[in-house]
């Protein structure tokens, strides 16, 4: 069975690697939670716990959208 699409060209290695960084990163740093399992710094009466998974969700976003663009070849809209 074939498709009428062609396939996508491959992206260079550098650029497929930069991108699994940015999708790994956000995953490692809140599975590691002995790195934020404290009360301290308090961030407008917030315990760093709660305001470093907070932090996580925009800086998260940010580098699935880098990750997206650096394989699709800095086109967002194919």
């Amino acid at each position: 069975m074939t498709s009428d699409h062609p396939d996508p060209p491959r992206r260079p290695l550098p650029a497929r690697v930069a991108a699994g960084l940015c999708l790994i990163v956000p995953f490692v740093a809140l599975l590691w939670v002995p790195s934020y399992a404290r009360e301290g710094p308090a961030l407008a009466g917030m315990p760093f716990f709660y305001w470093y998974q907070l932090a996580w969700v925009p800086m998260s976003t940010t580098l699935m959208i880098v990750a997206c663009l650096l394989l699709r070849g800095g086109s967002p809209h194919r």
